[in-house]
């Protein structure tokens, strides 16, 4: 019998390709686990984000409020979403201890509407108010009251301390 010498191929593939190509598809299944994970971190971030946009709240109204020397005295900003005025004195302004200061709403046609006393003496305070307070309105007033007495059937006893336009701000 003679003998062959040349070596007969192996019948399979190596453990060197076999160990490769294993540790390539684990490489690829973690990376696409990874991208997924990945993905779905920014969807929540991005879902997070709106969430605190929404929160914010969005200024709709402003009035800049002076007396008759012109100088502005008060600022107020209102969030109809929120259903929150805010009011902010811009100067040391501060009634005496009988006095309270009013906040009204006036129109061309109808009576002052009052929006709330401010009852704070720190520089801003925040009022609740209704939007449907604020219908028709086309500037704002602040009178300075009697702590007893206030208003009388719904209207100042005082005359405008000051007054301001009611502008709706652009969006």
């Amino acid at each position: 019998m003679q003998e062959n010498s040349t070596p007969t191929p192996t019948a399979g593939v190596s453990a060197w390709w076999r160990g490769l190509s294993v540790t390539l598809a684990l490489i690829l299944i973690l990376g696409c686990a990874t991208a997924i994970s990945m993905f779905e971190q920014l969807q929540a971030q991005i879902h997070h984000a709106e969430k605190r946009l929404s929160d914010i709240p969005q200024i709709q109204f402003v009035s800049v409020m002076s007396g008759e020397e012109g100088k502005a005295e008060i600022l107020v900003t209102f969030s109809p979403k929120l259903k929150s005025m805010q009011v902010q004195r811009l100067t040391q302004l501060r009634e005496n201890s009988e006095q309270s200061l009013h906040l009204w709403a006036l129109s061309k046609d109808e009576a002052p509407i009052l929006l709330g006393v401010l009852t704070s003496r720190y520089a801003t305070q925040q009022l609740e108010v209704e939007p449907k307070a604020l219908e028709g309105a086309t500037q704002l007033g602040l009178s300075v009251e009697s702590r007893d007495k206030g208003p009388i059937d719904g209207k100042p006893r005082q005359p405008w301390l000051f007054k301001g336009w009611w502008v709706q701000k652009a969006i």
